[in-house]
């Protein structure tokens, strides 16, 4: 009877063992799945853990690398005079004029009666900056209310001649400080936030968090500011267990259930217990749960005595040109100024200043010229020698490689391009930190190669390739469509444009002919320079053949645009200004808007006439963009064909994204485009005019012009003078202008008149002022 029961029960066992097995499938299942969710929940952890700290990292170098150019400004031979003779307006403007991007400087004496009369217009944050560098004794940092929103401030005691002690307050953009978090991400069930006080300056993340972020918190050395984070809390498996033990007990389910429906129930009658001996031996070592909870030992830190390779020694002055180095962008010949061994170094310095501002990561893209690649290849041996991480995004115009840093959240990228120069030149246009660099920061990168001023890192910063063209084009396809289509000539002069400009404009609902458009750094057809009447003339013929409603030109790198009507009429850049100004105004009315010095004396009118707000600048991509951030402008522009668009983009110079606010602009309109463009006001005007001169001598030659014109014996009675940039005369019928240009050794003059009669007479006025200073030099006007 015995055997027959163990047999039925045998059999029964057996024919319960898929259900069963079915059964512990399913706890399997769910103690595996709870343990998969407890790894995500911690490797998320890990991963924001990761991101703060690098991000920490960023921040303290970029707050470091703040304070270091406060005390480097403090040294400046032209603050420290204006201290010393207690001027604290000319100490305010030398800060203001020699480090660029600054948007206010103030000098305020110790006692800061001006900031307690009324604290809370003052701001309290910024009072307590103030007071905490009068008390350290040493300069300070922190993110301040000011400009109209948060902003970096920097502050440090100072010696304000007799009048005793004083504190320099800067205030910066707070990206200077804040760009290192772009370059991190949290992950998106996370949060991770820079916090000063109990507020949140910038956030990334899950917000409802926020509240719970100090358990993680680190602080920013040198600085009141903290980074927090958080993530949910990572909720335990089935019966408490943790990601290692739901997993072991998945997998046994597992195996027995494996077992049950492979042996059809026919389990061994018993199992042998283990021996006491081997109890007692387990007893001694840690439980499975103790192991769990067990911390591995702390791995030993790499010995600190290694160190970094000594940096490269200065270069000999006369090895390096100096005057490649120039107002806006670094330029040169290829070959005798420009070589790969240079390009390496203007990377090493570019690297060293971008990482004093915590920022490691670049863009690099070259336009079509033949030297690009050997000099981009160098510029990123450089950037890689100063532990930089390259990103390459390669043939690119200059606005695309401007937009990659925006997309790709580096904030710092370098275009390799000779602009519109000739095939033999090429240079670089740098953005660090968002600022395109120029004048004294130009300069900067050549004194640190001479000076042997660059950093070596440990081991070369990481390379990759990445291509933004479709990102780009989808960008803008998403915001601008045409509400009817334009047949456009575009014309890209064999510059890099041609390899973007025709699949943007149809992306926008254009129908497009290419001119010119096949990448060719010999520039076989006509010079890129859409500035120059000449170089639009096959434009002009191809627009008529066609019957196309407008016809566009870029540059050699696409930064700029040149316009011509379906009749062939030229339009030049200061009238197509006032077209986007009164289309940007209507949107954004009270806006700023931008021009440079050589623009219509009509723009101002036009600007004011819809409801904005006017200003003459200076002529220079670099110095516009500048101007901008200082003066919030929505809108700039150029005689050159450089606009700069900050409603609805980012500000920069970018001719293709011109050329589509323009098509978007004409397409709403029920006239013709020829229509809507004669509509713009316009005087009789000459294009810009260029007077070669010696190599060095331009500013020297404007300088006497303008000496002269502010003498008792001023010969341009009843004009009013403006100096900011060469000397321009405007009179109640029309102006003249003569400037140095800041990229090549020539002259550059331009005049407009009401009528004929009134642009000749300006016109013979400079004449008779320039002829005895230029000899025998053909003025050609």
């Amino acid at each position: 009877m015995s055997g027959i029961g163990e047999g039925q029960r045998g059999r029964s066992l057996g024919r319960s063992a898929p259900l069963l097995g079915v059964l512990l499938v399913l706890l399997a299942g769910w103690f595996g799945w709870s343990a998969v969710q407890q790894w995500r929940q911690e490797a998320n952890g890990q991963a924001l853990e990761e991101a703060r700290d690098q991000a920490v990292q960023g921040l303290q170098e970029a707050a470091a690398g703040q304070l270091r150019q406060l005390q480097q400004q403090l040294k400046n031979e032209r603050v420290q005079q204006a201290l010393q003779a207690g001027d604290a307006a000319a100490a305010a403007l030398a800060v203001r004029e020699s480090w660029t991007g600054v948007e206010q400087a103030d000098v305020l004496t110790a006692d800061l009666a001006n900031a307690y009369a009324d604290p809370a217009a003052f701001g309290y944050a910024r009072l307590a900056l103030l007071e905490a560098a009068l008390a350290e004794g040493k300069p300070s940092l922190r993110v301040v209310r000011d400009g109209g929103g948060n902003r970096l401030g920097l502050a440090a005691p100072v010696q304000l001649g007799s009048l005793g002690p004083a504190v320099l307050y800067v205030r910066q953009p707070l990206l200077r400080l804040t760009s290192p978090l772009d370059q991190v991400s949290a992950p998106s069930t996370g949060f991770l936030g820079l916090r000063q006080g109990a507020h949140d300056l910038v956030a990334q993340g899950d917000s409802g968090l926020a509240e719970s972020a100090e358990a993680l918190a680190r602080p920013v050395a040198g600085t009141p500011l903290r980074l927090v984070a958080a993530v949910p809390n990572v909720e335990p498996g089935p019966l408490g267990l943790g990601s290692l033990a739901s997993a072991i007990v998945a997998l046994l389910l597992a195996f027995i259930a494996v077992l049950l429906v492979v042996g059809r129930g026919r389990l061994p009658k018993s199992l042998p217990l283990p021996r006491r001996a081997a109890v007692a031996e387990a007893d001694h070592g840690p439980t499975l749960s103790e192991s769990l909870q067990m911390v591995p030992p702390p791995v030993a830190e790499a010995s600190t005595t290694e160190s970094a390779p000594p940096p490269p020694p200065p270069v000999p002055a006369e090895e390096l040109a100096a005057g490649i180095f120039r107002a806006y962008d670094i330029r040169g010949v290829v070959g005798s100024q420009l070589t790969p061994k240079t390009a390496a170094l203007i990377g090493q310095a570019i690297g060293t200043v971008a990482l004093e501002q915590g920022l490691r990561e670049v863009v690099i893209g070259r336009d079509g010229r033949l030297s690009g690649p050997e000099l981009a290849a160098g510029l990123a041996e450089g950037l890689r020698r100063a532990g930089c991480a390259v990103i390459d995004i390669g043939l690119a115009p200059t606005p695309v490689v401007y937009y990659a840093a925006f997309h790709l959240r580096t904030g710092t990228c370098v275009a390799v391009t000779g602009s519109h120069n000739p095939p033999e030149y090429n240079g670089f246009k740098v953005v660090i930190g968002g600022e395109t660099l120029s004048g004294d920061a130009i300069t900067d990168l050549y004194q640190r190669i001479v000076e042997g001023r660059l950093v070596q890192a440990a081991e070369p910063g990481d390379y990759q390739q990445r291509d933004v063209s479709a990102d780009y084009i989808q960008r803008i396809a998403d915001d601008v469509q045409l509400d009817r289509p334009l047949k456009v000539v575009a014309d890209a002069g064999n510059g890099v444009a041609g390899a973007l400009a025709p699949q943007l404009l149809e992306a926008i609902g254009a129908e497009v002919i290419p001119l010119y458009c096949d990448v060719d750094g010999t520039f076989p057809n006509h010079h890129p320079d859409p500035s120059e009447p000449a170089n639009l003339e096959d434009l002009v013929q191809t627009v008529k053949r066609f019957g196309a409603d407008l016809g566009v030109a870029f540059d050699g790198d696409g930064d700029r645009l040149g316009v011509v009507t379906g009749e062939g009429k030229i339009i030049y850049a200061d009238r197509l200004l006032m077209l986007f100004a009164a289309d940007v105004l209507m949107r954004n009315p009270g806006a700023m808007v931008i021009y440079d010095v050589k623009c219509t004396g009509k723009l101002s009118d036009h600007v004011l006439r819809n409801g904005g707000s006017p200003l003459m600048w200076k002529t220079g991509h670099s110095l516009m963009k500048a101007k901008m951030r200082e003066t919030d402008a929505e809108l700039a522009g150029e005689m050159s064909g450089h606009f700069f668009f900050k409603e609805r983009w980012f500000g920069f110079d970018d001719g293709l994204y011109a050329a589509a606010r323009l098509l978007e602009i004409l397409a709403q309109r029920e006239e013709a485009p020829d229509e809507v463009l004669a509509e713009l006001p316009e005087m009789v005007a000459t294009p810009e005019l260029k007077v070669p001169v010696a190599d060095g001598t331009p500013h020297a030659l404007v300088a006497m012009l303008v000496a002269a014109a502010q003498s008792p014996d001023n010969p341009y009675v009843g004009g009013r003078l403006s100096t900011i940039d060469g000397l321009r005369v405007d009179f109640p019928d029309g102006w003249g202008l003569v400037r140095a240009s800041n990229t090549t050794p020539v002259l550059v003059l331009r005049f407009e008149g009401n009528d004929e009669a009134a642009l000749e007479r300006i016109q013979a006025l400079f004449r008779s002022q320039l002829q005895p200073v230029l000899g025998d030099t053909p003025l050609g006007f």
